[in-house]
C-alpha cells in the first residue's frame, strides 16, 4: 500500500517537528511547510493526499491560502488545525473549502484517525481509471507492471504512486498517439482545473526522471493537447 502524503503547514516549529515525527512512526510521507506562502508555492510539486494547516500563521494564514488553493481548483482534502474555537470561525473554515476542523490542543492519535478519514472520503470519491485489459507494458529497457504498481530496469524494480502508474500506462496504451491533457485529468484526477493540470505537468516530469536510463524514451508535451509517449 503506498504511503499517505501529507502537506503539514504549521508555524510553531515545535509542534510541526512532533506531529512530523509522530505521523512519520505511523507510516505516513510528512512534507513540512511554515507559513501559507511557503504551503501555497510547494503545494503542487508535493501533490498531498491531505493538507493539514494552522490557520494563525504569518505572511499568510491558513485561511487565505486554501481560499487560494480552492479558487485554482484545487480539491485536496483540508484539515485545519487552530485555536481558536468560536463558531463563526470554525463557519469561515468550512465556507472557504476546508474539510475538517481540529481543536488545539489535540491528541496526535485523533489528528491520526481524522487524516486517514479524509484520505479515504476523498479516495471513495475519486473516478476510477478505465482500465485497459493490459496489466504488463515493454517500454523500451523498462517494464510497467500496473497490478503490483512497479517500474522495473534491467531487473531493479521502483514502486510508483497510484497516479504514477495510470499515468504512464495510459502513455503506453496509446504508444506514439497523443493523449490529450484532458483525458488525463478527468480519469486520474476527477477535473480538469487548471490547479490538477499544473500537478499532471509535475507527475510527467516525475516519470521523465524515472524512464531516464533508456534514452529511447521521450513523453513529449503536444502543446494544447496533451502527452505523447515515443520509443524510437
Amino acid at each position: 500500500m503506498n504511503k499517505i502524503k501529507v502537506l503539514l503547514v504549521e508555524d510553531e516549529a515545535s509542534l510541526a517537528l512532533i506531529i512530523q515525527q509522530t505521523l512519520a512512526t505511523q507510516g505516513f510521507e510528512v512534507v513540512t511547510a511554515y507559513d501559507g506562502e511557503e504551503g501555497l508555492r510547494i503545494m503542487p510539486t508535493v501533490c498531498p493526499d491531505v493538507l493539514v494547516a494552522d490557520v494563525m500563521m504569518p505572511r499568510m494564514d491558513g485561511f487565505e491560502m486554501v481560499k487560494r488553493l480552492r479558487k485554482s481548483g484545487c480539491t485536496t482534502p483540508v484539515l485545519f488545525l487552530t485555536a481558536r474555537s468560536a463558531i463563526k470561525d470554525v463557519v469561515e473554515g468550512f465556507e472557504l473549502g476546508g474539510d475538517d476542523y481540529l481543536k488545539k490542543p489535540f491528541s496526535m492519535l485523533e489528528l491520526i484517525v481524522r487524516v486517514r478519514a479524509l484520505v479515504q472520503r476523498a479516495s471513495a470519491s475519486r473516478p476510477q481509471p478505465v482500465s485497459s485489459g493490459e496489466t504488463v507494458f515493454q517500454i523500451g529497457q523498462y517494464t510497467l507492471n500496473t497490478v503490483n504498481q512497479t517500474l522495473s530496469h534491467f531487473g531493479l524494480a521502483e514502486e510508483l504512486s497510484n497516479r504514477e502508474s495510470e499515468l504512464l500506462r495510459m502513455l503506453a496504451t496509446e504508444k506514439y498517439q497523443v493523449v490529450s491533457t484532458h483525458d488525463i485529468l478527468m480519469q486520474l484526477w476527477g477535473d480538469d482545473s487548471l490547479y490538477n493540470g499544473r500537478s499532471l505537468q509535475v507527475f510527467i516530469t516525475k516519470l521523465r526522471h524515472k524512464l531516464e536510463k533508456d534514452p529511447t524514451i521521450k513523453i513529449t508535451n503536444v502543446r494544447g493537447i496533451g502527452y505523447k509517449l515515443i520509443v524510437s
